[in-house]
């Protein structure tokens, strides 16, 4: 077997492995063959995935004797809605998947996260394995068990949490990657680094281009170190009660980005959380928080990494810094009508706080913008 290193997800009751390794496609069925009670699984992928990977799933199933059905939503956001959702829901009903079955999603986080939301939901809770496909899903939506689809009034507003029995991130798949897409997914990675480990954002300085340029041994350690870093804060907060919200570090702007450009290929959900992490530190850095060169060598990091920084490298036209504050009032982080920021003190010392002046940030955005 392809060697593996594994990030262990210790819940107690649900505990699963995350595997990391480069050609783990290839031998899937080894893997999932131990949860099996009849030697049959149920896909759902995308079109694009699919045609990518589904003919090497099928053959690392087949290798140890296990068949395959599999439904190809799709590509893109739109896919995760209450349309495909209702879909892939009744294909899995179709294809009388029971309760001691596994669903397995293969694909980006938007198969991943309707995926996993439709095995919550069938049969009140069937088992579900992520295989995820781009790095975006290696390091964060296909860990932790946060599974669901967007509405007209948000992302991520319908859903449940239901941990998946396994995570298999094979590294090899992330060659088929355009640049932008694994630029994307960096965009989270840089944020495990910004919220909690100093040390790892360094090592990202240093080994960031190569580890874009391909290198297998710095994609694996940034993929294990990213889920090792997510894997300890699910552990401490499921449920997003407390400390699971640093995860979210960027992504109040992100979202309300996300919303203005009509969760479009305008701004891409990685390329949202890069910006979103500058303007954190950036308003944090204004409020006396952190330092002012702690902003500056955010950006500079990206920059080097050929990434969006500011609201301006966003093509088109964006609203105004009001109404992007509006759109941010609408975030799943407003507790009891208060919008809950995630701040910084320094570089990897991320906290959480509803001590925010409105001011502060839409000054911060008017000078992104």
């Amino acid at each position: 077997m392809t060697p593996f290193q594994i990030v262990p997800v210790a819940l107690p009751g649900r505990a699963y492995d995350i595997r990391i390794g480069d050609g783990l496609l290839a031998e899937v069925g080894a893997h999932i063959a131990p949860m099996l009670s009849r030697p049959r699984v149920a896909v759902l992928s995308d079109e694009n995935v699919a045609a990518l990977h589904l003919a090497a799933l099928r053959d690392g199933l087949a290798k140890d004797g296990i068949d395959m059905v599999s439904l190809a939503l799709p590509a893109g956001e739109a896919t995760k809605a209450w349309p495909q959702f209702s879909r892939a829901v009744e294909w899995l009903l179709e294809q009388k998947v029971e309760r001691g079955d596994v669903v397995v999603a293969l694909g980006g986080g938007v198969i991943g996260d309707l995926a996993g939301f439709a095995a919550a939901v069938l049969r009140r809770g069937v088992r579900f394995v992520q295989i995820p496909t781009s790095l975006l899903a290696q390091v964060d939506s296909s860990v932790g068990g946060k599974t669901g689809i967007n509405a007209p009034q948000g992302k991520n507003l319908i859903g449940a949490f239901h941990q998946p029995s396994l995570v298999i991130a094979d590294i090899a798949v992330l060659g088929s990657l355009t640049e932008r897409d694994f630029l994307s997914g960096y965009g989270e990675v840089v944020k495990y680094g910004l919220l909690g480990d100093a040390n790892f954002f360094e090592w990202l300085e240093e080994n960031g281009p190569a580890l874009a340029a391909g290198d297998m041994e710095k994609r694996a350690y940034g993929v294990k170190r990213s889920c090792e870093m997510k894997a300890e804060i699910v552990l401490r907060d499921e449920t997003e009660q407390g400390d699971r919200a640093l995860l979210n570090l960027g992504h109040t702007f992100c979202h309300a980005l996300e919303a203005a450009t009509g969760y479009s290929d305008r701004l891409l959900h990685g390329e949202g959380v890069a910006i979103g992490c500058a303007l954190a530190f950036d308003v944090s850095a204004r409020m006396g928080l952190c330092s002012q060169e702690d902003p500056s060598r955010v950006r500079a990091h990206l920059r080097a990494m050929n990434m969006k920084t500011d609201l301006r490298d966003i093509s088109g036209d964006l609203p105004d810094a009001e109404a992007l504050l509006d759109l941010m009032g609408q975030d799943k982080k407003v507790v009891a009508g208060t919008l809950r920021f995630i701040m910084a003190r320094g570089i990897g010392q991320a906290f959480v706080t509803s001590d925010v002046n409105h001011n502060t940030i839409l000054a911060a955005l008017r000078d992104a913008a």
